[in-house]
């Protein structure tokens, strides 16, 4: 099980500002500190694992952080429209459009996505794949 997702950025100002516009839509708590930001998840009655932690820091070593190529996080909306409302907001809040919100012919007939950079160009995706809701083929 994953723990926790750790990306490195060199302004964390700019960080803040693109993550905190769509994690908190996704029930994301932060935490901000001399050591960077900490986005995570409340535990809910019942549950029996602790959902993966997001944290943005700056780099051990002092050397500029980067952006692992073929490395993606991606975040679970809750619907279509609010994958399309958060790209949008994460694209107002400094990020870079890495593909609209929509379907991809190379995935499930129910998996709408959109993607994005953040300010340091790590890849991230928002998605849902809800059955209740019209699928690429729908």
């Amino acid at each position: 099980m994953i723990a926790y997702v750790t990306v490195g950025a060199d302004d964390i100002v700019r960080a803040k500002r693109f993550y905190s516009a769509f994690l908190p839509a996704l029930d994301y708590e932060l935490e901000e500190g001399p050591e960077g930001l900490s986005y995570t998840l409340p535990m809910q009655p019942g549950q029996s694992v602790a959902l993966p932690d997001f944290y943005v820091k700056p780099t051990f070593d002092g050397r500029p952080a980067s952006a692992g190529n073929g490395t993606m996080i991606a975040f679970e909306a809750r619907n279509q429209k609010q994958v399309r409302d958060l790209h949008s907001a994460a694209l107002a809040a400094g990020g870079l459009d890495e593909g609209q919100p929509g379907f991809r012919d190379s995935y499930g007939p129910l998996f709408y996505v959109g993607y994005l950079r953040d300010p340091q160009g790590n890849k991230i995706a928002l998605f849902s794949s809800d059955p209740n809701e019209p699928g690429r083929d729908g």
